[in-house]
């Protein structure tokens, strides 16, 4: 039988869960909500949340602390590092990007970074920070796990169209058919001709 949690058991994460979905104009699908403490921030990654390997990509962090206040770069001392996935405790990052500060949606310099991730495969990302000048939210450590595809331009390289003979590619050789058209076109020439030569017997 199915009975009402209490509000008390979940207390305040709850709420600044939902205070963060709310605020979160995208659905929370495409996106992941990462909360540390009083901290959570959303993942984006442009274009269209979908990196692919060699090409630079935009990925921003909605910064936000309890209560739905967003959090800007010039208040944090954020550091952002990337791993490749799998990896073991106390490796060095992959990727250690500068954080700048952008202007996204309704987010006004929040921490974001253009980053080119050199091979398909998956990722970690690491944000963590602190407050600058006394501010009001908790050091925090937030990890986001992206998978990266392969790009359209590193496809078509690694499946070029060559024959294999004698150990040296050979490039496929041009086919030599008609078009269509010409094939329509000698067809019914050949049937004028006979048939004038018909009329011309029968005359």
């Amino acid at each position: 039988m199915f009975r009402p949690v209490s509000r008390a058991k979940f207390g305040i994460p709850v709420v600044f869960l939902l205070l963060l979905a709310v605020n979160n104009p995208h659905p929370a699908s495409a996106h992941t909500i990462k909360v540390a403490g009083d901290v959570g921030a959303t993942l984006h990654i442009e274009p269209n949340d979908n990196p692919q390997a060699g090409k630079p990509a935009q990925a921003w962090f909605a910064l936000t602390r309890k209560g739905g206040k967003a959090i800007a770069l010039k208040d944090c001392d954020c550091q952002l590092a990337i791993y490749a996935q799998p990896h073991t405790a106390g490796e060095p990052p992959l990727l250690e990007p500068p954080l700048q500060a952008i202007t996204a949606e309704k987010y006004q310099g929040t921490p974001g970074a253009d980053i080119t991730f050199p091979k398909p495969g998956a990722y970690q990302l690491v944000l963590k920070g602190k407050p600058i000048a006394g501010g009001n939210f908790q050091p925090f450590e937030l990890k986001f796990d992206v998978t990266v595809a392969a790009s359209a331009v590193n496809v078509s390289r690694s499946s070029p169209q060559v024959n294999k003979e004698n150990d040296q590619d050979v490039a496929q050789p041009q086919s030599s058919s008609l078009p269509l058209w010409a094939i329509a076109a000698g067809i019914f020439a050949s049937l004028g001709v006979v048939l004038a030569v018909m009329q011309r017997r029968k005359g």
